[in-house]
């Protein structure tokens, strides 16, 4: 496999400036005054409430909504509304026409003006490759596909909706990522959450990274089995969980666990960070625990072969005991799949949730991830692949060098597709999704809950589809938002 890459965290975390944190915290204090103000006027009906809440005849009973939660939908969230759910129009590829709206009731409601924006350079969609697209051989394929099978199959894996091309599909992905098989799934999120609950149980321990993915979350609590979760990418809290676990066992009864499984992603989709993978597999051999990868974010946008973040450190995939990842990023899709020993998958195949219960995957789907997997394994006969595997490397390292040098402060590692840059202040969340809208850019804004109170961000996902030109104009315009925070 050749020499294991040393993992460089370059400026991966920078502490957040005090001053910024200041006047962030004041910054929430002042809304959350404003809204018990507007909660008061509420109250006495002197304002309208449009969000649903408890009817007077129910006060007594166990409220529905969580209090807090509603109080920051209506009075925070709701302010910047308009930034989320944007209405697209085409393909999301490099550019994309936006449905233009406005709102007459400061976002509770919105309305089509009829207009459309047109060639909206597109910073915020999964497309890490370029194979969203309406033309090209993915495209032709697809549609092919379309014709022969139809859209769906209306029935499950174990029924009649097993289909030729969903093995076609299973043995490719094996061969892809250097397994034994595989198994493909309808949906990304499913893919994990009903998953984890077909492998682990009562008795069992998951060691979760505090940062991981809300479907590996969901999945670990569905399961029944003790979660314990380890601060982000730091192996030393890893290993003393991992100590913890093997010198006590189970609380109260000190039995051994049954099974112990480290969940982490690839590249974590909020912080662009990469997983330290050669330590955490070195942990795992140590401590005999399991290893359960989520590539979602890394398959097909790391690596010198586009395998992900195995292929990105030059690991033995044998090392990796369950490799998970998604079809909705770098292969332009929709799905996900489980790989590993061809025991695990025939296992999975009769206990999973994802697999007995949900409908297969759509032929058209299938064929798509196919044909966009052939490509970057150059199996269709062309070089396209390697071109936007190194396309999506050059523009990566341009994006998040630029950036540096304007004095942004960014998230991640260097060869992350996915770049943070930090917001911090929540007013500067709605103002810069609204000024780079206005010079034509789309980009996707980030706050809490979704990150830490003093840790807003906007989010930019890099595409092998985007032009230096394309690059240079959104950074031009970016250097003129005066939402600007720098070191």
């Amino acid at each position: 496999m050749g020499g294991i890459k040393p993992f460089l965290t370059g400026r991966s975390f920078e502490e957040t400036p005090l001053l910024v944190a200041v006047l962030t915290y004041m910054g929430y204090g002042i809304l959350t005054i404003f809204g018990y103000l507007r909660d008061f006027l509420r109250d006495w009906k002197l304002e309208k409430c449009h969000l649903a809440r408890e009817r007077e005849e129910q006060k007594d009973f166990v409220p529905l909504y969580q209090d807090f939660e509603n109080f920051y939908t209506r009075n925070l969230y709701m302010r910047i509304r308009d930034n989320w759910n944007r209405p697209i129009r085409s393909v999301p590829g490099a550019k994309m026409d936006l449905v233009e709206r406005v709102t007459p009731d400061y976002n509770w409601t919105f309305e089509h003006t009829g207009k459309v924006l047109k060639d909206v350079i597109n910073m915020g969609s999964y497309n890490y490759l370029g194979f969203a697209e309406n033309t090209g051989t993915c495209a032709d394929t697809a549609s092919e596909c379309t014709e022969k099978y139809g859209v769906g199959v209306c029935s499950t894996r174990q029924e009649l909706g097993n289909i030729d091309k969903h093995e076609e599909l299973e043995k490719l992905a094996a061969r892809f990522l250097g397994v034994e098989s595989s198994m493909v799934f309808g949906m990304g999120f499913a893919t994990n959450s009903m998953n984890i609950p077909a492998l682990m149980e009562k008795g069992c321990l998951i060691l979760s990274d505090e940062l991981n993915h809300a479907s590996l979350v969901l999945g670990a609590r569905l399961s029944g089995a003790t979660i314990r979760v380890f601060k982000h990418n730091n192996m030393q809290s890893l290993e003393k969980l991992l100590r913890d676990a093997m010198v006590h066992g189970q609380p109260r009864t000190h039995r051994p666990w049954k099974k112990i499984l480290i969940l982490v992603e690839g590249i974590y989709s909020m912080e662009g960070s990469i997983v330290r993978l050669p330590e955490i597999i070195a942990l795992k051999k140590k401590y005999k625990a399991y290893l359960y990868l989520d590539e979602a974010h890394s398959i097909g946008a790391l690596g010198p072969r586009g395998r992900g973040v195995v292929d990105y450190f030059g690991l033995d995939p044998c090392d990796v005991d369950i490799m998970m990842g998604t079809f909705t990023k770098s292969f332009g899709a929709a799905g996900g799949y489980i790989g590993g020993k061809k025991e695990l998958v025939d296992y999975l195949r009769l206990h999973s949730h994802s697999a007995v219960y949900a409908t297969s995957m759509s032929p058209p789907i299938t064929q798509q991830i196919i044909t966009s997997m052939k490509c970057i394994m150059g199996e269709d006969g062309t070089t396209l692949g390697q071109e936007r595997l190194c396309q999506l490397s050059e523009n990566t390292t341009y994006f998040r060098r630029r950036l540096h040098e304007m004095g942004f402060i960014i998230y991640g590692n260097n060869d992350s597709p996915v770049v943070p840059l930090m917001l911090y202040m929540p007013a500067k969340i709605g103002a810069f999704g609204r000024e780079m809208l206005k010079r034509n850019i789309g980009t996707v804004v980030v706050g809490f809950p979704a990150t830490p109170i003093i840790e807003s961000r906007a989010r930019f996902c890099v595409s092998a589809a985007h032009t230096r030109e394309m690059l240079d104009t959104f950074l031009s315009r970016n250097s003129k938002t005066k939402v600007r925070i720098v070191r």
